[in-house]
Formats: structure tokens, sequence, C-alpha cells
């Protein structure tokens, strides 16, 4: 209690900001502790153009705190990759400035995804247009065919998707975002240096038990869904390993409480209100808040090319409780810890 660790201001490099009034309150939580977050594509419908990219990236900034000093964050684009991407539609949206990446969704994978790609090959030239200016690819590595195990998806992607991507566009420069297994990390060690990914912190901190056990725990289901406890500890040792082939990606994913407490509830567990702290949590856990700055503020920002922010930021070994609700545009959500407590705060 009471010890401080002062970061670079880090950066969120996985993150849903939702659309509408919803997105200010999102935003509310997501500038106490980022300089910058990637925002997702997946809105509906999907931003698969650089028109619908700025128009979105608008919205956010429209939807900052007004309490915030000008320029002290910012949205970074994304592009919803399709089956009919053109190499055109790339070096349009690359042009701007503001668009710094291409998510790939396999088709049904996940929230709003159902227009996502098909066949890895379709986008192929599209990615070479990617590879040729040094843009990002994000992909959701799992796979979303019926008949394979849920906690299958992953690994399967990377044998039947990942692999041969790579193969074929080797200077192509990737995240595999929200890795949750085992399989994920050793494959993302021993890929080449244009391979990485992100880490969320509910999968550091949790595994299944949390969903299953004692009843089903709606907040806790999210995509990739939560693995077995040796998953969870490969992913902690890489996390807390001081590679830079891994960083933070939230994939903070809010939803209605009436969206996720359903007979069929939504995939997305809310984590902008307290990530960095539940990161610090992680990182404790296992002595290595040594290694917290580089995972949460230079990993990153290194790997998609951009500058280290200037800001520091605070943290203080002090608990607070989660409120049971924050306000979701006309609605509420629940986020993750509701009602339990976070051992960190953020002090300045």
């Amino acid at each position: 209690e009471g010890t401080k660790i002062t970061l670079t201001l880090p950066d969120d490099f996985h993150h849903h900001f939702r659309d509408g009034p919803a997105s200010a309150h999102v935003l509310e939580h997501a500038t106490q502790q980022f300089g910058r977050a990637i925002a997702m594509p997946n809105l509906q419908p999907p931003v698969t153009t650089t028109e619908l990219a700025l128009k979105y990236r608008d919205h956010l900034i429209s939807g900052l705190p007004k309490h915030l000093p000008h320029g002290s964050f910012e949205p970074l684009m994304t592009l919803y990759l399709t089956d009919n991407t053109t190499p055109e539609e790339i070096q349009k949206a690359y042009a701007t400035g503001y668009i710094k990446a291409c998510k790939y969704y396999p088709a049904g994978a996940t929230t709003n995804s159902d227009a996502g790609v098909t066949d890895a090959k379709k986008t192929y030239p599209a990615l070479r247009a990617m590879a040729e200016l040094g843009m990002i690819l994000c992909i959701h590595s799992e796979v979303s065919t019926p008949t394979i195990d849920i906690f299958d998806r992953e690994p399967v992607f990377i044998d039947e998707i990942i692999k041969p991507l790579v193969k074929d566009m080797p200077t192509l420069k990737i995240v595999m975002e929200h890795i949750s297994t085992m399989e994920a990390v050793e494959y993302v060690k021993g890929a080449p240096d244009n391979v990485k990914a992100s880490i969320t912190c509910h999968h550091l901190l949790y595994n299944r038990n949390a969903l299953l056990v004692g009843g089903i725990k709606p907040h806790f289901y999210c995509l990739p869904i939560l693995k077995r406890e040796t998953h969870r500890l490969a992913l902690l040792a890489a996390a807390t390993s001081g590679s830079n082939k891994f960083f933070l990606g939230t994939d903070s994913a809010p939803h209605t409480v009436e969206a996720k407490e359903s007979a069929c509830g939504c995939a997305g567990a809310y984590t902008a209100h307290a990530a960095l702290q539940l990161y610090a949590e992680a990182f404790e856990s296992v002595g290595a808040l040594d290694k917290l700055e580089g995972f949460c503020s230079f990993h990153g920002a290194d790997h998609y090319g951009l500058p280290r922010n200037k800001g520091k930021i605070v943290l203080e070994k002090k608990s607070w409780v989660v409120p049971m609700r924050y306000d979701f545009g006309v609605s509420r959500l629940r986020p993750l810890r509701a009602g339990e407590k976070v051992l960190w705060s953020i002090v300045s």
C-alpha cells in the first residue's frame, strides 16, 4: 500500500469506442490512461472506406471530454478489411495520416463481423499494398468454422491462416490481437520480427473458471473466450518477459447490461475504466512491475512506427471499489470487477 510507479503514458492498441452518444462515455475512461488508442472499425455499418474512417474520427474527436487539454489524446483509425478492399483504398487511407491499420475479422468470428473476410487470399492485393506502405494488419486470430470447438479456434487459425499468410507476405507488419493460448504465445515468440501480439488484461488475470464456475457470468464472456489456467500462465509469462513481441491491447468492448444479461449475451469485457490498473495487478502478481512500462508504453508504439509518448502517468498501490454501473449512451453497462476492489489507482 502506498507504492508508486511512474510510467510513460501508455497507448491502447485495441479499443472499442462504439458509435453514437455512447462513445463519449467510453472516451471519458480511455482518455484518463492512454495517449492514443486504435479505434476498432466493427460498427454498424462497418468502417470499410477512408471516408467512413475520417467521419468516425471526427465523431470521436467531438466526443472527447471537454476538460481534456487539446491534443492530449489521439484516436488512431482503422479500416475494416473485406474480400473487396482494393489497393487504391489502402493507399487513399494511408495518405490521410490518420488511418494506421486494417482489421482482419474472419466473417462471423465476433461482434459485427458478418462483413469480414471469407478467404484470406481475396485480401492479398490489399495486403501487398499495405506491406509496401508499412501499414499494420490487425488480426482477430480465430477461425469461425462452426465445426471447430470454440476453445480450439485460435490454434487452428494459426495453422490454417497465419502461417501461410506470414510466408506469403514476409514484409507485412502484423498484430495478432488479444492472443489467448499458449500456442499463440509460442508461435509469436518464434515468428519473424514483423509478427507481434497484443494481450488483454482480462486474459492475463482470469481463466475460464471466472466465466463458468458457480453459474454463468456473462460479463466474463468475451472472444477469444477465456481459456484454461495453463494458457493464462503462458500469456502472463509472455507479457512480463520484457520481449518486444508483446504489448498492450485492452479489447475493452462495451455492451449494455441488457445485451450482456440475456438468453444470447454479447461477447466483450469492459475494462476501459481500470485497464492500466488491472495490468499493474497482473504484472505485480509475478513480481514484474519493472516490465510494465515496456509492455504498456513502448513495444506497441515501436511496432506501429509511432513516437513514444512524452507524458507520464503515476500509479499508486491504493485500492478502490469499481461502481456497479457506468453510463453508456442512453443505457448503462456493467464493468469488469463491478462492486469489487482494484488494487491500483491512477493518481496523476
